[in-house]
């Protein structure tokens, strides 16, 4: 069984409650008639009602057992303007703009459903750019208790399951952060580890990766892995890491016990943190196309809610599979 169907059979065990704001989209509609079908969430639509069911029986989606919310007509609307007048009084935001805000964004309501709890998580993007998603998820959800980052995973599934867990590695940061400060990389680390552990089922082993080895090489960029390594060992974590780590030293047991001996994580890594967005994207890319490894992601974390963002050419088979990923989120 492969890992999405491993994170498919994991999401019906407990049936969460995923938004999906984007109801305009036909592959919403058909990924709301799978992820019903598959039983592995119960899924919120955005929108009017009459608007929505007639561009399902339009596209041919059965729809039936969703829950469809109109923001307009909402018995939460007024909660919902209340707690966004109180999230950003600090920018001035008044209650009519907040009210415009929460009836006319379908973002933002399903990011509030999310925070209030009338909702565990919310997924969307196939209609819309990640800004517009994060900047909802980010206002509203806010990040996790003890991390300020918000950030991004991918988990490669590959062929040779000599690397990571049976071939399944966590790659960090890929989608958000171009430059992350020591700071940051401690706390994508601390995420990317919840997340191996919560979606795919792994003890996470997490590699901060460098051009460098324990020092075997001296510059800034180095400095900042090693200060991040700092960080989470103040931080008292806990889950296994360490740096700063070369990319062969981190995966290959022969070379990580020549190069950093005695290490727990050393050739063993199943999670590996990125220096910078350059580096943790282009990695992801060749991996996924020399190795012919299946990228499933970004996932999106750090936030204190799971909400996670689609690329707007999606597949339907993408909206219903991240809404699987999104359901099994903690």
């Amino acid at each position: 069984m492969g890992l999405i169907e491993n994170i498919k059979e994991k999401a019906k065990l407990e049936l969460r409650t995923i938004v999906l704001p984007e109801s305009e989209d036909e592959r919403v509609l058909l990924a709301t008639q799978q992820v019903l079908e598959e039983k592995t969430a119960n899924v919120v639509l955005i929108g009017d009602e009459d608007t929505i069911k007639a561009d399902a029986l339009k596209c041919g989606a059965n729809i039936e057992g969703a829950t469809i919310v109109n923001p307009k007509f909402s018995d939460n609307l007024e909660a919902y303007v209340d707690e966004l007048v109180e999230l950003r009084k600090k920018k001035g935001l008044t209650k009519e703009e907040a009210t415009e805000i929460m009836t006319t964004e379908p973002r933002f309501f399903g990011c509030m459903m999310v925070r209030l709890g009338d909702a565990d998580g919310l997924v969307a993007g196939s209609n819309s750019p990640t800004a517009d998603v994060l900047r909802a998820a980010i206002q509203v959800i806010k990040t996790a208790p003890g991390i300020n980052t918000v950030s991004s995973t991918f988990v490669m599934e590959t062929a040779d399951g000599s690397f990571g867990d049976n071939g399944l590695i966590l790659f960090a940061d890929c989608a958000v952060n171009p430059e992350p400060n020591a700071e940051q990389l401690a706390d994508i680390a601390s995420a990317t580890a919840a997340t191996a552990s919560s979606v795919v089922g792994l003890e996470p082993r997490v590699a901060m990766l460098s051009f460098s080895t324990k020092g075997s090489a001296k510059h800034p960029l180095v400095d900042k892995v090693q200060y991040a390594c700092d960080i989470l060992e103040e931080r008292g974590v806990d889950f296994s890491f360490d740096g700063e780590l070369q990319a062969d030293a981190a995966i290959v047991d022969a070379i990580g016990a020549k190069k950093a001996p005695g290490s727990k994580v050393a050739g063993k890594a199943n999670v590996l943190v990125f220096p910078d967005l350059q580096s943790g994207n282009i990695g992801y890319k060749l991996v996924q196309r020399f190795a012919g490894a299946a990228a499933h992601g970004p996932i999106v974390q750090g936030l204190s809610k799971p909400v996670n963002d689609l690329s707007r050419g999606c597949s339907v088979e993408d909206i219903a599979n991240l809404v699987a990923i999104t359901a099994t989120q903690k």
